[in-house]
């Protein structure tokens, strides 16, 4: 029997800024995979018409005049879905690059794209879940995969495309156990709570156990030793309260603002959505997004 053939489309899009319902595409790049070996590309550069903004710049090196003479939106999207077809779209977190095509698409066909999404960040963050960072870069590093020209269009979709087929299979893997257990759900959940309240009760254990430690100590005890050779010490830490106003100029000044304020945007998210902001200041805001990403999780909401 024929081995069916399955189309997956890799793609990339470097943009004018990050927030998909102002800014716009200025290069796209897509590899067409055939059981996962790649058979076809198409990269374009495309003129917004519209200001690139510096910090996207910095980050793809596309400048004004490289796409002066590009295709327009209006020129570059029949191509491009041409390209995409019907087919899934592959891409790392898919969510970005997803949302600027289907708004272009939205202004030149006046509707929106169908195409299946298929997230490779959300598809690594399932298999290792344990690393400390889920990016391009140590997706391709993880599979051994070179890439090269990173952050313009092609060079991102190339290092995906080769990363993508090692990474579906350990999903897949993954996948097929998981569909296995499914009919076994309802005692998942019940050995789930029971895990959770475990773990909740050896927390509490062993903040109890910190706690003798630190009395311990404070009543004069040397540090400890264990049969494995592990170490049990005893230290404290001051920390202070600043005056923001004051050492602000400071922090900037040394270019460490950012880093010594992180913004909650949980909050900021939510006072965009809600009431308490007139028009002109919510713009403002929207007009500061700097990324785009999709979060998937289960949550168990306890009984009264």
């Amino acid at each position: 029997m024929a081995r069916k053939k399955v189309i997956e489309i890799v793609l990339d899009t470097e943009t004018t800024g990050l927030d998909y319902t102002r800014e716009k595409m200025v290069e796209f790049a897509a590899v067409r995979l055939e059981n996962g070996k790649i058979k076809d590309e198409f990269q374009t550069l495309i003129n917004p018409q519209q200001h690139i903004r510096k910090s996207s710049i910095a980050i793809h090196g596309i400048t004004p005049e490289m796409v002066e003479d590009a295709p327009t939106e209006e020129e570059a999207m029949p191509k491009i879905m041409e390209f995409i077809g019907e087919y899934p779209i592959v891409a790392h977190n898919a969510i970005f690059d997803y949302s600027f095509i289907n708004e272009a698409s939205k202004r030149v066909f006046g509707k929106e794209i169908q195409n299946e999404r298929i997230d490779t960040q959300q598809m690594f963050k399932e298999i290792y879940p344990d690393l400390d960072a889920h990016g391009l870069n140590a997706l391709t590093d993880k599979f051994k995969v070179e890439l090269t020209n990173h952050h313009r269009a092609m060079g991102d979709t190339m290092g995906l495309a080769l990363a993508y087929p090692k990474l579906k299979k350990l999903y897949l893997q993954k996948y097929d156990w998981e569909n296995k257990q499914l009919e076994n759900v309802d005692y998942l959940l019940e050995r789930y709570l029971r895990i959770q309240q475990t773990i909740t009760t050896l927390q509490s254990e062993l903040q109890d156990l910190k706690s003798v430690f630190k009395l311990y100590f404070e009543l004069g005890g040397k540090p400890i030793t264990s049969e494995e050779g592990d170490m049990l010490v005893y230290n404290s830490k001051q920390t202070f309260g600043y005056d923001f106003e004051t050492i602000k100029p400071i922090l900037d000044e040394i270019g460490a603002l950012g880093k010594a304020t992180r913004l909650n945007t949980s909050f900021v998210d939510r006072l965009v959505n809600g009431h308490s902001l007139d028009d002109e200041k919510r713009e403002i805001i929207k007009s500061a997004r700097q990324d785009l990403t999709e979060t998937r999780n289960v949550q168990v909401i306890k009984s009264k």
